[in-house]
């Protein structure tokens, strides 16, 4: 299977949300705890109602993940299952590691 689209497609996303997080001031080498959320800091510019930005670093996280399958060759195969990604599913969200039949 060919991925160069969706491994662009993920690698512009990445390198979105590490440029909004270095302007909220936020270090990607450090993880956003998983308690206490609600006292992370706002990401500005990402929305009517600016994205917090334990949410960024969550979906870079899952872009990161995504990457690294694609790297080993994984990629587009369900975690759980094993089955294949469909098409339309990955289109709508190409971190997904699931298929939609596991994801619901």
């Amino acid at each position: 299977m060919n991925f160069s689209h969706r491994k662009q497609t993920l690698e512009v996303r990445r390198l979105e949300l590490a440029g909004l997080l270095a302007n909220a001031g936020l270090k990607l080498e450090g993880a956003a705890p998983r308690s206490g959320l609600h006292q992370m800091p706002r990401v500005p510019g990402t929305g009517a109602f600016e994205m917090p930005a334990a949410a960024s670093l969550e979906e870079l996280r899952r872009i990161d993940a995504a990457l690294a399958r694609l790297r080993e060759g994984s990629y587009g195969y369900c975690q759980i299952c094993g089955d294949n990604i469909g098409d339309d599913w990955l289109d709508e969200r190409p971190a997904s590691p699931f298929c939609k039949s596991c994801a619901l």
